[in-house]
C-alpha cells in the first residue's frame, strides 16, 4: 500500500487530476521572474518559488510543491539537475507510476 504521504511524479499534463496534492515533478527551467518560474514539463508549469530555490534558465529541475487550484506549484523542495537530463526517461517513470499507482501513491 502507497504511503499516504507519497508524492506521486507527474508532468504537465497530469497536475489536473492532483488538486492541493503535494507532487514531485522534472522540468526544465524556461524563465525565471522574481520568485517565480516556468518549467518546461511536456507543457509549461508556473512554479511559485521559496527563497531556497536556486534556479539556472536552461537547467533541469526536480520540484516537491504543492498543486494550486490554477495548476501552478507552490514550490516546497527543488534540486538543480543540471543540463543533461534524459526527458523521455522521466517520461516513461511517469507513465509506470500512473499505470501501477497503486504501488506508488494513493487517490
Amino acid at each position: 500500500m502507497a504511503d499516504p504521504l507519497s508524492t506521486p511524479r507527474l508532468t504537465s499534463p497530469h497536475l489536473e487530476h492532483f488538486p492541493s496534492r503535494t507532487i514531485r515533478l522534472v522540468g526544465r527551467v524556461t524563465l525565471l521572474r522574481g520568485d517565480v518560474a516556468t518549467l518546461d514539463s511536456d507543457g509549461a508549469v508556473t512554479a511559485h518559488l521559496n527563497r531556497d530555490s536556486h534556479l539556472t534558465v536552461g537547467n533541469w529541475v526536480e520540484v516537491v510543491g504543492k498543486v494550486n487550484g490554477d495548476l501552478s506549484l507552490r514550490v516546497l523542495v527543488s534540486r538543480d539537475l543540471g543540463r543533461d537530463v534524459d526527458f523521455e526517461a522521466v517520461k516513461a517513470v511517469v507513465d509506470a507510476t500512473h499505470r501501477y499507482k497503486e504501488i506508488f501513491y494513493s487517490e
